[in-house]
């Protein structure tokens, strides 16, 4: 039973399922009759018929009569085969024969996209030619009355053109009768072809119409301007040679002559029509005319310059190597007293044979100028280099005098110095003598007599001839160094000493009291005596503290104070 029940289920589905896949089939078929409906209810003719506006005769006629042939085609013979296969399309599913109805209905689906392809294609190639009849009906509107202006401009200008008139007059022609070949194709339906020649004829006209706009003033610059130019320019370089100017090294004659058949040349060009590369051509000849004027110029503003300057510089010299005369006899004295430095001395040659060769250069400078074989401009750069060489010289020179004016200088200098040291010498002495101290540790004296024997290294020095201030320098620091340090141990010796009493008075207050003090108090008073000042300080600062600590810096406390109060 359950076996049944299934079986019927299964042919239910199967039912179900044929009659879902028909309905399918029903609505692409209903889709597709729709379609080819929407087709056959377009007006496609009328609209191809537009193109009966025009002129029905060749390429036009063609494409006319098939555009036609192939909508009849569609009409009687496509469209009613797609209402067959539909039938059968519908018949093979009412059969179940699904897979049939499927082919059935995708090839019908083909045709018709075919035919819309087409219709659209046809419709669009209908568009592009009337656009393009419309497009060059307009374009040849415009074109027929520029022609006209064109020739009319240039038969009222006829002079500047020269010979040029009947090359253009010729491409006026062409351009007439290009017009004239469109007439005739448009007369014979060939509206493309048409087309193409107006928008070649378009680009043909504005290229001449520039070419005719532009010409005049290419043609007068070369046939007329620039040669004046270069004339005038030759003229006047026959004119400046002979008011002296050096010009030859310029060699702007052969230049000129070359650019004047150049020019001859290009002339010839313009007038058969040819105006290719001359626009630079013309750019390159003025720039290079107005470059040559430039060089004259510089030439005339040097010559003016030279000869202005040359006494000028030809003075400085003079003044200069007077000067430096001065300085070599200044030199020469003082190398009898003085040792000059190898730098100084470096320098001092340097400037000699620099001056030497500055006043060469005067010598060719003036010698140049006698020629005509240097330009004034070459001239006036080594003039102005000269200028410059004067002023560095005459700064080094300055800087030199004030080297060998130092050398007294410090000469003097070093012998104040040795006078000041000597005094700071004599008044240690004078300081040792005057002090109360039992007296004074040898390596002091030591110290001032290596000082006295530094100061009189110096006096050497000074008395030596030639002077070399170098060795006096070296030999005043030296001794400075023995000074210095003689005042700083003689100031910390007297120092010690007057402290060590100091400690002393301050711990005899502890004497009797305590034996040990007392001891190391007596030990400190023989060092005393016997110019131990360090040690007795020591002695004594170490007893007092043992006693009495922090004694020792309210005693030097007391002690500053009381230096203070004295000073």
């Amino acid at each position: 039973m359950a076996y049944i029940i299934g079986i019927i289920l299964v042919i239910i589905a199967l039912i179900i399922i044929g009659l879902i896949l028909r309905k399918r089939v029903y609505d692409v078929v209903d889709k597709y009759e729709a379609w080819k409906m929407d087709i056959m209810d377009r007006n496609i003719a009328s609209q191809l018929g537009r193109i009966k506006s025009l002129n029905l005769s060749g390429e036009t006629q063609e494409k006319f009569e098939a555009w036609k042939e192939r909508l009849e085609f569609i009409l009687t013979k496509e469209l009613p085969d797609i209402e067959e296969h539909l039938f059968d399309a519908e018949e093979a599913a009412d059969r179940y024969r699904f897979s049939k109805a499927k082919k059935t209905l995708n090839n019908t689906e083909k045709v018709l996209y075919s035919i819309e392809n087409d219709i659209e294609k046809m419709l669009k190639e209908v568009d592009d030619l009337l656009e393009s009849e419309e497009t060059s009906r307009t374009e040849a509107t415009n074109i027929e009355p520029n022609i006209k202006a064109l020739r009319k401009a240039l038969s009222q200008n006829r002079y500047q053109y020269g010979k040029a008139e009947r090359y253009f007059d010729l491409k006026i022609d062409e351009l007439e009768e290009k017009l004239a070949t469109y007439y005739d194709l448009v007369s014979t339906g060939d509206y493309y072809e048409a087309k193409q020649t107006i928008d070649d004829l378009k680009v043909s006209l504005e290229g001449l119409e520039q070419q005719i706009d532009e010409f005049p003033a290419i043609y007068k610059m070369c046939r007329h301007e620039l040669p004046t130019q270069l004339d005038e320019l030759y003229a006047g370089l026959k004119e400046m040679k002979k008011d002296g100017y050096r010009v030859d090294h310029l060699a702007f004659e052969k230049e000129i002559r070359a650019y004047k058949e150049q020019l001859l040349d290009t002339v010839n060009k313009l007038e058969s029509g040819d105006t290719s590369g001359i626009e630079e051509m013309v750019t390159e000849i003025d720039e290079r005319v107005k470059e040559m004027y430039q060089l004259l110029e510089k030439e005339a503003i040097a010559k003016n310059y030279v000869e202005s300057q040359m006494p000028s510089f030809r003075d400085s010299v003079d003044q200069l190597s007077n000067t430096f005369q001065d300085t070599k006899t200044e030199v020469e004295q003082l190398k009898q007293t003085y040792y000059f430095e190898d730098s100084d001395m470096e320098s001092y040659l340097a400037l000699d044979k620099r001056i030497s060769s500055l006043k060469s250069q005067l010598e060719e400078l003036s010698n140049d100028m006698e020629t005509a074989d240097i330009s004034h401009s070459q001239l006036r750069e080594e003039l102005e280099n000269g200028f410059v060489q004067i002023e560095e010289l005459q700064q080094n020179h300055e800087e030199f005098k004030k080297r060998i004016q130092n050398l007294r200088k410090d000469e003097i200098e070093a012998k104040e110095k040795l006078r000041e040291m000597r005094g700071e010498l004599y008044d240690t002495s004078r300081k040792l003598k005057k002090s109360n101290i039992p007296g004074v540790p040898t390596f002091i004296w030591n110290m001032i007599e290596t000082a006295s024997e530094k100061n009189s290294r110096v006096v050497k020095a000074l008395e030596k001839q030639p002077l070399d201030m170098a060795e006096v320098q070296h030999a005043l620091n030296e001794s400075k160094k023995a000074i210095d340090n003689v005042i700083e141990q003689t100031d910390m010796m007297l120092e010690q000493a007057y402290l060590t009493e100091q400690v002393i008075q301050y711990a005899n207050r502890y004497r009797s009291q305590y034996p040990l003090l007392a001891a190391q108090l007596s030990e400190s008073e023989r060092l005393f005596r016997s110019y131990e000042y360090e040690l007795a300080l020591e002695k004594a600062a170490k007893a007092v503290e043992e006693i009495e600590p922090g004694a020792l810096k309210r005693i030097e406390a007391y002690q500053e104070v009381e230096v203070t109060h004295s000073s």
